[in-house]
Protein backbone atom coordinates (compact mmCIF):
# COMPACT_ATOMS: atom_id res chain seq x y z
CA UNK A 1 0.00 0.00 0.00
CA UNK A 2 1.05 3.21 -0.90
CA UNK A 3 2.51 5.31 1.83
CA UNK A 4 1.04 8.62 2.82
CA UNK A 5 3.18 11.75 2.52
CA UNK A 6 4.40 13.72 5.71
CA UNK A 7 3.37 16.97 5.49
CA UNK A 8 6.64 18.56 4.86
CA UNK A 9 6.68 17.32 1.65
CA UNK A 10 2.85 19.29 0.77
CA UNK A 11 3.38 22.97 -1.06
CA UNK A 12 0.35 24.16 1.29
CA UNK A 13 1.87 23.33 4.47
CA UNK A 14 2.22 26.90 5.33
CA UNK A 15 -1.70 26.88 5.33
CA UNK A 16 -2.73 23.61 7.08
CA UNK A 17 0.68 22.84 9.20
CA UNK A 18 -2.23 21.69 11.60
CA UNK A 19 -2.08 17.94 9.78
CA UNK A 20 0.51 15.49 10.56
CA UNK A 21 0.13 14.37 6.92
CA UNK A 22 -0.78 16.15 3.29
CA UNK A 23 -4.49 16.29 3.18
CA UNK A 24 -4.36 15.87 -0.27
CA UNK A 25 -2.09 13.18 -0.43
CA UNK A 26 -4.87 11.60 1.98
CA UNK A 27 -7.76 12.06 -0.35
CA UNK A 28 -5.15 10.53 -2.89
CA UNK A 29 -4.68 7.65 -1.03
CA UNK A 30 -8.94 7.37 -0.31
CA UNK A 31 -9.88 7.81 -3.74
CA UNK A 32 -7.07 5.43 -5.57
CA UNK A 33 -7.78 2.18 -7.04
CA UNK A 34 -9.38 0.22 -9.73
CA UNK A 35 -12.79 2.00 -9.74
CA UNK A 36 -13.19 3.45 -6.63
CA UNK A 37 -14.30 6.86 -8.17
CA UNK A 38 -17.19 5.02 -10.44
CA UNK A 39 -18.35 3.05 -7.32
CA UNK A 40 -18.76 5.96 -5.28
CA UNK A 41 -20.20 7.94 -8.39
CA UNK A 42 -22.74 4.78 -9.06
CA UNK A 43 -23.41 4.91 -5.43
CA UNK A 44 -23.94 8.81 -5.40
CA UNK A 45 -27.77 8.49 -6.07
CA UNK A 46 -28.18 5.09 -4.47
CA UNK A 47 -27.92 1.99 -2.36
CA UNK A 48 -26.95 -0.66 -4.43
CA UNK A 49 -26.43 -4.31 -4.27
CA UNK A 50 -23.22 -6.24 -5.25
CA UNK A 51 -24.72 -7.58 -8.20
CA UNK A 52 -26.15 -3.72 -9.25
CA UNK A 53 -22.07 -2.62 -8.66
CA UNK A 54 -20.76 -5.82 -10.90
CA UNK A 55 -23.49 -5.54 -13.57
CA UNK A 56 -22.17 -1.83 -14.20
CA UNK A 57 -18.43 -2.62 -14.35
CA UNK A 58 -18.49 -5.62 -16.39
CA UNK A 59 -14.39 -5.85 -17.25
CA UNK A 60 -13.81 -5.91 -13.29
CA UNK A 61 -13.58 -8.59 -11.22
CA UNK A 62 -15.44 -10.17 -8.81
CA UNK A 63 -12.59 -10.27 -6.50
CA UNK A 64 -11.30 -6.60 -7.27
CA UNK A 65 -14.74 -5.03 -7.03
CA UNK A 66 -14.45 -6.76 -3.62
CA UNK A 67 -11.20 -5.54 -2.41
CA UNK A 68 -12.44 -2.23 -3.53
CA UNK A 69 -15.48 -2.19 -1.76
CA UNK A 70 -13.71 -3.30 1.10
CA UNK A 71 -11.08 -0.97 1.16
CA UNK A 72 -14.07 2.21 0.66
CA UNK A 73 -15.86 0.51 3.47
CA UNK A 74 -12.22 0.60 5.82
CA UNK A 75 -12.14 4.28 4.91
CA UNK A 76 -15.74 5.07 6.08
CA UNK A 77 -16.97 6.11 2.75
CA UNK A 78 -18.97 3.27 2.01
CA UNK A 79 -21.24 1.51 4.13
CA UNK A 80 -22.60 -2.29 3.87
CA UNK A 81 -25.49 -4.11 4.71
CA UNK A 82 -25.95 -7.65 4.87
CA UNK A 83 -29.24 -8.86 5.23
CA UNK A 84 -30.03 -12.35 7.31
CA UNK A 85 -31.70 -14.28 4.15
CA UNK A 86 -30.66 -16.90 1.72
CA UNK A 87 -29.21 -15.98 -0.83
CA UNK A 88 -27.10 -13.73 1.27
CA UNK A 89 -28.42 -10.07 -0.06
CA UNK A 90 -25.63 -7.66 0.62
CA UNK A 91 -26.06 -3.45 0.09
CA UNK A 92 -23.22 -0.94 -0.13
CA UNK A 93 -24.46 3.17 0.01
CA UNK A 94 -22.44 6.52 0.70
CA UNK A 95 -21.83 6.96 4.81
CA UNK A 96 -22.08 10.65 5.59
CA UNK A 97 -18.36 11.50 4.70
CA UNK A 98 -19.31 9.53 1.39
CA UNK A 99 -21.99 11.82 0.63
CA UNK A 100 -19.16 14.89 1.24
CA UNK A 101 -17.57 13.49 -2.02
CA UNK A 102 -21.07 13.63 -4.29
CA UNK A 103 -20.15 17.52 -5.09
CA UNK A 104 -16.13 16.97 -5.98
CA UNK A 105 -17.86 13.83 -8.07
CA UNK A 106 -19.97 16.23 -9.68
CA UNK A 107 -17.41 18.68 -10.79
CA UNK A 108 -15.46 15.95 -12.18
CA UNK A 109 -18.21 14.65 -14.18
CA UNK A 110 -18.91 18.35 -15.38
CA UNK A 111 -14.99 18.63 -16.25
CA UNK A 112 -15.05 15.46 -18.10
CA UNK A 113 -17.79 16.39 -20.08
CA UNK A 114 -16.75 19.85 -20.86
CA UNK A 115 -13.40 18.53 -21.92
CA UNK A 116 -15.07 16.09 -24.37
CA UNK A 117 -17.15 19.08 -25.86
CA UNK A 118 -14.41 21.53 -26.15
CA UNK A 119 -12.36 18.67 -28.16
CA UNK A 120 -9.55 18.09 -26.53
CA UNK A 121 -9.74 14.83 -25.64
CA UNK A 122 -7.50 13.80 -28.60
CA UNK A 123 -6.65 10.19 -27.68
CA UNK A 124 -10.18 8.75 -28.38
CA UNK A 125 -8.88 6.11 -31.06
CA UNK A 126 -6.51 4.70 -28.25
CA UNK A 127 -9.35 4.39 -25.64
CA UNK A 128 -12.22 4.06 -27.55
CA UNK A 129 -13.64 2.11 -24.80
CA UNK A 130 -13.92 5.37 -22.66
CA UNK A 131 -15.63 7.85 -25.26
CA UNK A 132 -18.13 4.81 -26.40
CA UNK A 133 -18.90 3.79 -22.97
CA UNK A 134 -22.35 5.66 -21.73
CA UNK A 135 -23.03 7.96 -18.26
CA UNK A 136 -24.54 4.99 -16.31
Amino acid sequence: MKEIKKHEECHMKDTCVQYAICPMDLVQHLLSGKRKLIILWYLSYKVLRFSDIKRRLPDITQRMLTLQLRSLEEDKLIFRKVYPVIPPKVEYGLTDNGRKMIPILEMMHQFGSSYLEAGLYERAAEHQKIVEKPCQ
